[in-house]
């Protein structure tokens, strides 16, 4: 592949600003705007962090077992976000994803965004922003597992990015199923050799891996802006940099991320299927000025004719499917910019 300059690398998200930015003025200018009041500093905070290694490597006793699966429900259900040791993910798998994803998203932006790669799944910015309060600095490449290996997968000239993305992809895999089983299991769902969630497999799932380039506009843009995970559940791996936070009661709070943890959420369909026990809670990435950051996240998903399903009846939401969800999601953005999610589905 031809030598080329860093710029050419970059997606051209300061365009996309600026031209927001303009739209922001012409609609302040036709309306009172009112200044939101100012925000409260934001606090660092340790997620609950979880030993899970009785779990993905079947050791332990039965008490040490159920300690753990007590302590992942309780931070599911306080936090709906926690940390976990002992995964099964190695640090040295982790790292050499870090350095193929450096390798891969310094590829020219013309390449990244025409070529094909990774099951042709490049994506930049917010193509339905209408504000720059819309806009997520960042790009990433939003695989669908059974893609990772398939045909139509281009790699170009990054003969070694395969493999690695599909161990992580496997790892990440297996430690969410585990989670998943628990969780559920904790709420009284035992059905024995029966796969939880139902309709879940490499065909559904996917991985995605994140860049946030560096911001001239920081903190007025966000690195991704505010949502829930409308999945069951999502492992994420953070570089050293940060930048995400989480709503925890009224108010955001910055993720410290600590060496060797994953951490852990819950989706919005956890969510609906606990009957709200579980917390699908609203996240973000905050930009950096000066430093580019990378994360690895893994969505577990089920098909689109899935019925999500309830632990116990009755619920407070209608029956409803995955594709049901994530179409009206789409609607909801593009009517409003914004996703609203469960409440659509309320009885």
């Amino acid at each position: 592949m031809p030598a080329f300059a860093e710029s050419a690398a970059e997606p051209p998200l300061a365009d996309s600003y600026y031209a927001l930015l303009r739209r922001d003025s012409k609609a302040d200018a036709c309306a009172a705007t009112v200044r939101p009041p100012a925000q409260p500093p934001v606090s660092e905070c340790e997620l609950p962090m979880i030993d899970v290694g009785c779990l993905t490597t079947g050791r332990g006793t039965a008490e040490e077992r159920a300690a753990c699966v007590a302590a992942i429900a309780a931070a599911a259900e306080e936090w709906g976000f926690f940390q976990v040791t002992n995964h099964g993910v190695g640090q040295e798998l982790l790292d050499a994803m870090r350095r193929e994803q450096a390798r891969l998203f310094r590829l020219p932006f013309e390449a990244k965004a025409t070529a094909g790669l990774l099951n042709d799944s490049y994506r930049w910015g917010t193509p339905t922003a209408t504000s720059s309060k819309q806009l997520s600095w960042s790009e990433a490449f939003h695989v669908p597992l059974a893609g990772i290996s398939g045909d139509r997968c281009s790699y170009g000239e990054l003969t070694t990015i395969r493999d690695v993305t599909q161990e992580v992809a496997n790892a990440m895999s297996t430690l969410a199923n585990a989670l998943a089983r628990v969780l559920a299991e904790s709420l009284g769902h035992t059905a024995a050799g029966e796969r939880f969630p139902a309709g879940c497999d490499e065909r559904t799932c996917f991985l995605r891996l994140n860049r946030y380039p560096p911001c001239p506009f920081s903190p007025d843009a966000f690195g991704l802006v505010p949502h829930t995970d409308s999945d069951f559940l999502t492992v994420l791996c953070q570089d050293h940099v940060g930048g995400l936070q989480l709503m925890k009661g009224s108010r955001w709070v910055a993720v410290k991320p600590i060496p060797n943890a994953l951490i852990v959420n819950i989706g919005d369909l956890f969510q609906a299927w606990s009957n709200n026990r579980y917390k699908s809670v609203e996240h973000k990435v905050v930009t950096n000025a000066t430093t580019e950051r990378y994360s690895v996240a893994y969505f577990l998903c089920p098909s689109y004719d899935s019925p999500i399903g309830v632990c116990q009846e009755p619920s407070p939401y209608r029956t409803f499917t995955f594709g049901e969800y994530r179409r009206r999601v789409q609607e909801d953005v593009k009517k409003t910019g914004k996703k609203i999610g469960l409440p659509n589905f309320l009885m």
